[in-house]
């Protein structure tokens, strides 16, 4: 449904283990049993090499790897400090680069972390400059669990964008205080063009107690298309996907367009 919407990138899996994340325990099956659109790149997460191969033979046409910018959460998120998680990266782009995949980077706890609280922005624009020369095309920086407002945001971008272009950040919002929108917009006004988003806000971190979804994709589709942005997205699309899984997994929304498009009804 989502493939159905004009969304051009839509992130489908992790291949991760199963033993420390269950709900992915079936990534290779929903890889094998999407139907693809043709200008849709379907990336998946790729933390290590044993799930960069199993990706791979899962039929990936793109991998994301995900660092931290925080040491105690890259230790609880990927049992690994920094440090380790780099050397780790630098195998799985180098083997993805022989085989011509594109490989995205993420960094998570850019606003603050669960363990440790606020994140220096030098630390973060370290762990992505990192990530970019090894050879990540696009590197996404995420507010993990939440707590990071219009002024963080544009502190750590400042000290980021010393290091990458514009072109090549996206922001990763999670909601938990109401601040997505606004910090997207705020990355928006400092030149970054591209916005991760979760269908209906679902999703969270199991190592981040307390965080909710990533921002919704209605959401942010209905602020962009308020602003006159094109984004190539219909959003009425995008609004019945999110029905479906929401019935499919019991859940209610987490998008404010589709709560006030369902009270209309």
């Amino acid at each position: 449904m989502l493939s159905g919407s004009g969304l051009r990138v839509i992130e489908a899996t992790s291949f991760v283990s199963s033993k420390w994340i269950p709900q992915m325990a079936d990534h290779t099956e929903v890889l094998t049993g999407i139907q693809r659109v043709p200008r849709v790149q379907y990336p998946v997460l790729t933390p290590n090499m044993q799930g960069f191969q199993d990706a791979v033979a899962a039929g990936a046409t793109e991998i994301a790897v995900f660092g931290s910018a925080s040491e105690t959460f890259s230790v609880k998120n990927i049992n690994c400090s920094i440090e380790e998680s780099m050397l780790r990266f630098e195998e799985v782009v180098k083997s993805a680069k022989e085989r011509d995949i594109p490989v995205r980077g993420y960094v998570s706890c850019a606003l603050g972390c669960p363990y440790e609280g606020n994140i220096e922005p030098t630390k973060v624009a370290e762990v992505a400059k990192r990530l970019y020369e090894m050879g990540c095309y696009e590197v996404s920086l995420g507010d993990t669990i939440g707590v990071g407002t219009p002024g963080s945001m544009r502190k750590m971008l400042q000290c980021v964008l010393k290091e990458i272009p514009p072109s090549a950040l996206a922001v990763h919002c999670h909601d938990t205080y109401g601040q997505a929108l606004a910090n997207i917009l705020t990355a928006l006004q400092m030149g970054v063009c591209v916005v991760d988003s979760a269908v209906a806000g679902l999703g969270g971190c199991p190592y981040a107690k307390g965080s909710s979804g990533n921002v919704s994709t209605e959401d942010v589709l209905y602020m962009l298309h308020g602003m006159g942005i094109d984004t190539g997205v219909n959003l009425a699309k995008i609004l019945e996907a999110g029905d479906f899984i929401c019935n499919a997994l019991r859940r209610k929304t987490n998008s404010r367009v589709a709560q006030a498009r369902s009270r209309m009804l």
